[in-house]
């Protein structure tokens, strides 16, 4: 079955990290540390000298920071095809730009977009993403990056995207990229039927997901709401970008993106926004009070001149919120370690005051775990997921920073992990993908994106 668990190892011991962070509720960090695992998931988590002496699989940490998987909220896959173009455009302009290329789109590219960026992820320490696919030109389905997933051996939340509004009634994409509303919410209904698994440890979830108020009619809004809850999975759109999709919300729905999102059914405990960066204090406080969560994008938010999401004050209000790579062409990396340090010091320059380093790897790891809806992943403590990344402290990027190896990581600069464990087995070992042969799928990737640009 795609997106279920395989492993071959019964029990793993992780010795002598140099430090373990937790994320546990008294957000432990404990020196000379490890843990042990039966079937994927956490047992015991501890001083090497009080964990078992022995496992099917021993990883010997010493002089590594090991950390719980993180947690990326929102990306979409297919644009680490088309990375570094449109380079000087705001987001409406850079959609427009893009749209055009992404028509092009093939089965196979949806596919081996996936596999690279999912891959480039792991990289960077993800166990867990969700995606946003939103347009399906040539065939292309949802099935293309769930197979992907399932190769390459992350844990993947994909979210059926859509978009129904082309510009000939009055939407920002072209009529070409857009679908019949009936056969998306068909589509989607399959999706959840034929990939769904929302029991613990589920290694494959579906989310839906119309893309944003101008590209989706608030019907398509509303229908999706009560299909998504009908089944019980969880909702995603962007929402509250720019400037430019509040000028959009008010001119044809008569009010800003929260109050059409709310009039359309969709805050609450299975929502979640990408972005929101321009919301008022008494929009957070709605948010709140409607336990709806987002995905805070900084490098993208910075790429595209959208704008500083205000984390601290949502932080403050009690708003579930995780981060996001966003798109691969309006990041244009997959480097969610390199987001939550972007994080950090966004945070610090919106407004005085400091957010800290370990709050900010709180919003890759437990915070998007609470947004994604999932309470087995983000932290390492017993009953959870063995979910787990593990970084270099003897690189150079690290020295000078050896008295404080956490902070090291969100304020030196981003290196790769050394393993990222998925349920108890290995995505990444001593730097490479176990799954995927790097260089052929580069130079795959790499063919795919040439002929979109011919």
């Amino acid at each position: 079955m795609v997106g279920s668990i395989v492993t071959d190892v019964t029990t793993l011991l992780v010795k002598h990290a140099t430090v373990l962070v937790t994320m546990d509720e008294s957000r432990r960090e404990i020196r000379d540390a490890g843990l042990f695992a039966r079937d994927g998931w956490i047992e015991q988590v501890a001083p090497t000298k009080e964990l078992p002496s022995s496992a099917d699989v021993v990883l010997d940490l010493t002089d590594h920071v090991v950390i719980p998987g993180l947690v990326n909220t929102h990306h979409h896959l297919y644009q680490t095809l088309t990375r570094a173009y449109a380079q000087d455009a705001e987001l409406f302009e850079w959609l427009t730009t893009l749209y055009p290329v992404w028509a092009k789109l093939t089965p196979h590219d949806i596919r081996v977009s996936a596999r690279l960026g999912l891959t480039e992820l792991a990289l960077s320490g993800c166990t867990t993403s969700s995606d946003h696919l939103y347009l399906f030109p040539n065939g292309a389905r949802l099935d293309d990056e769930i197979h992907a997933a399932s190769e390459v051996g992350i844990r993947f939340h994909a979210a059926r995207g859509s978009m129904s509004l082309g510009q000939s009634d009055g939407g920002l994409p072209p009529d070409s990229v857009v679908e019949d509303e009936q056969a998306i919410l068909d589509d989607t209904r399959r999706v959840i039927e034929s990939f769904h698994d929302s029991t613990p440890g589920s290694m494959l979830r579906v989310v839906v997901a119309p893309c944003s108020p101008f590209s989706v009619t608030p019907d398509l809004m509303r229908e999706s709401a009560a299909l998504a809850r009908h089944y019980g999975v969880t909702l995603h759109t962007h929402l509250a970008e720019t400037i430019d999709e509040e000028a959009f919300c008010v001119d044809r729905f008569g009010m800003p993106p929260l109050a059409y999102a709310e009039s359309v059914g969709w805050v609450g405990p299975d929502v979640w926004f990408a972005h929101a960066v321009h919301m008022s204090e008494a929009e957070i406080t709605r948010m709140a009070d409607t336990n709806t969560g987002a995905a805070h994008c900084p490098a993208s938010n910075m790429r595209l001149g959208s704008g500083i999401a205000p984390v601290a004050e949502y932080r403050d209000a009690g708003v579930r919120i995780g981060l996001g790579v966003d798109g691969s062409a309006s990041n244009d990396g997959n480097d969610l370690l390199g987001e939550a340090r972007l994080a950090t010091l966004l945070a610090r320059v919106r407004r005085r005051g400091i957010m800290p380093v370990r709050s900010a790897l709180e919003l890759a790891t437990l915070g998007g775990a609470a947004v994604l809806g999932r309470d087995d992943i983000g932290a390492l403590a017993p009953g959870k997921t063995a979910d787990f990344a593990a970084f270099d402290l003897r690189r150079i990027e690290y020295a000078g920073a050896q008295h404080d190896p956490v902070a090291a990581l969100l304020l030196c600069a981003p290196t790769r992990a050394v393993y990222t464990y998925v349920h108890g087995s290995p995505v990444i070992s001593s730097g490479r993908p176990v799954n995927v042969e790097l260089e052929a799928l580069v130079e795959e990737h790499n063919r795919a994106a040439a002929r979109l640009f011919e």
